[in-house]
């Protein structure tokens, strides 16, 4: 009985784990809000427009532009159509490759992305930054880290 229940979380455990949980999507709701009233963006967009806005040239192929957001091919095709219709990103041909296309950030997209970056960068730091210390930061940190890590682990 005793192996048994090493495979599975203590109370306190999942007492850990479901707050954590909670108060990140708790955390991440806020910020959605406040991205979406200030700017009219959704995350997604928002990371979309970032990922592009840090890429060589501003223009991605779909593949690379969907493992630097983390998405299946299926969403950011989803996500891309829309953000097209509202003219903040635009698909070419891709210069090196006739069989792809590349995702290059509009100028709209950019105006759009600036916009919301300092609203968006002022409600991290009130939600977040300014609730720890420098040492619970730090400690977030080695905690993503590490958690990053284990899950990177798990892929190979």
């Amino acid at each position: 009985m005793t192996a048994r229940r090493k495979e599975f979380p203590t109370a306190e455990e999942l007492r850990i784990w479901r707050d954590f949980i909670e108060t990140t999507e708790a955390l991440r709701a806020e910020l959605a809000s406040r991205m979406q009233h200030e700017s009219s963006l959704s995350p997604g967009d928002y990371a979309v427009l970032l990922a592009l806005r840090e890429a060589d040239g501003r223009r991605l192929r779909s593949s690379e532009l969907a493992a630097r957001v983390g998405w299946e091919r299926s969403r950011l095709s989803h996500q891309i159509g829309r953000m097209e219709r509202r003219g903040l990103l635009r698909r070419e041909e891709c210069a090196t490759d006739s069989r792809g296309a590349e995702v290059v950030l509009t100028a709209e997209g950019a105006e759009a992305f600036r916009n919301a970056s300092l609203p968006h960068l002022r409600a991290v730091r009130e939600l977040f930054v300014t609730a720890l210390t420098p040492d619970q930061l730090a400690a977030a940190e080695g905690i993503s880290a590490a958690l990053r890590n284990h899950l990177t682990g798990l892929d190979s």
